[in-house]
């Protein structure tokens, strides 16, 4: 074979294996540099990661133990419901009451039930959602009382459901003139498009909205009409989310009993209402619910996406409720608490089964996850509250663990893991 041949023979041979190569490699994730050796990692040159705060480091000691505060010694968080962080500063967040400090304890030998049983497991002591009130939503037609969960005083206190939190977890604020007026605070908001900062609370027990001053001195709006459920332009039943528009319109998630999604002007006016009840867990219709437990909105189309929780499925329609798509979840246990859309046009999502954080493309490709069941700072157990603030710390409530959490950004953590700011319009 000539030399000119064998040059050409090689040049095709070394074009060949370098594209296979390229066909067959890994796409690196948008926003990593190429050649990182692990490709799906949150830090792309972290060596030996195993990512279990994902792309973040749970700030230590955040927040004091509300048990710090004085005559408050033998209470701690109750279940975690709901965090929204106006500023690193200020971080409002929401919980079902408090429940009694846990003395430290070493597992115990459990014979006498089954041999080899020890308790607790992983360090998990008490699941707060089960502990908490409220109990029953109605005791023989009326208004449940509770007592299903004990004695106030006793096995919870009814005390501090609203608390603000300062930068270095300071508890600033305790709002507790509204305690008495709350049954069970579900989420907690300020709308991006309203320069005064009201904020909103959803109690689904109480099938009501609150609008509160931003000082959180003065209730100026209830919507819904507190202790009656209905279906109808005036009512909830069970509410649990809320998402706002630039124009000040918002959506309800309409709930845990109500199968809809409620639309309400800038001024809290029943606007529009859409949704069915469906065949529970296995429904595929559009436009049908079980369990509307989560509502988002797309800043850049206003499209609206809303968590079928029962049916593993998001579910996507257009500002006036007309459905446009949808998409489920393959994994058939899982159970999203809730739905969340960042200024960048990242979906979020947590599930309570697995215990971890996804990020989602907005038509349901998983881009990424984290988490980890457990009573070790940064673990998740059962995430029912989401928020960040603008210097990008992250804020997760939990009912299952308790209290809320604040986590920072990794350095050089690559941002396409990390959950985006919110909105910020009339305000920031």
């Amino acid at each position: 074979m000539s030399k000119r041949s064998l040059v050409v023979a090689a040049a095709i041979v070394v074009a060949f294996l370098g594209g296979y190569v390229v066909s067959n490699r890994q796409p690196a994730v948008e926003g990593q540099e190429e050649g990182a050796a692990n490709a799906f990692a949150a830090v792309p040159d972290a060596v030996g990661s195993l990512d279990v705060t994902g792309p973040y480091e749970v700030v230590a000691d955040w927040p004091q133990d509300i048990s710090t505060l004085p005559g408050n010694e033998k209470w701690t968080w109750g279940a975690g419901q709901g965090v929204f962080a106006e500023s690193p500063d200020r971080v409002l967040y929401i919980q079902r009451g408090q429940l009694p400090v846990l003395p430290q304890i070493k597992p115990v030998e459990l014979d006498q039930i089954a041999p080899n049983l020890t308790y607790p497991v992983m360090g998990l002591l008490r699941n707060a959602t089960g502990a908490s009130p409220p109990g029953a939503l109605e005791v023989n037609g009326k208004v449940g009382d509770d007592s299903d969960r004990g004695t106030n005083g006793v096995d919870f206190l009814w005390a501090n459901c609203i608390v603000v939190i300062g930068r270095d977890g300071t508890i600033k604020e305790t709002w507790t003139q509204w305690d008495r007026m709350l049954r069970r605070p579900h989420s907690i908001y300020i709308s991006p498009y309203d320069a005064e900062k009201h904020i909103w609370l959803v109690d689904d027990y109480r099938h009501a909205i609150f609008k509160f001053t931003n000082d959180g001195k003065t209730l100026v709006q209830t919507i819904g009409e507190p202790n009656v459920h209905a279906s109808d332009d005036k009512h909830f039943y069970r509410p649990t989310f809320m998402a706002f528009q630039p124009d000040g319109s918002m959506y309800v998630a309409d709930g845990y009993a109500n199968t809809r999604v409620v639309k309400l002007d800038k001024d809290g006016r029943f606007v529009k209402a859409w949704g069915q009840p469906g065949e529970n867990g296995k429904e595929t219709r559009p436009g049908y619910f079980n369990n509307v437990h989560g509502v988002a909105v797309d800043p850049a189309t206003r499209e609206v996406y809303v968590n079928d929780r029962n049916n593993r499925r998001i579910q996507v329609f257009d500002e006036d409720g007309n459905f446009l798509r949808m998409w489920t979840i393959a994994w058939d246990r899982a159970n999203l608490h809730f739905v969340h859309i960042d200024a960048e046009r990242k979906l979020w999502v947590y599930d309570q089964v697995a215990q971890t954080l996804a990020r989602f493309t907005l038509d349901g490709r998983l881009m990424y996850a984290w988490g980890g069941l457990g009573a070790y700072p940064g673990a998740l157990w059962g995430v029912h509250g989401i928020s960040v603030d603008q210097e990008q710390n992250l804020y997760l409530a939990a009912v299952g663990r308790s209290g809320v959490q604040k986590f920072s950004p990794r350095a050089g953590a690559n941002p396409e893991y990390l959950v985006g700011r919110h909105v910020y319009a009339a305000w920031q």
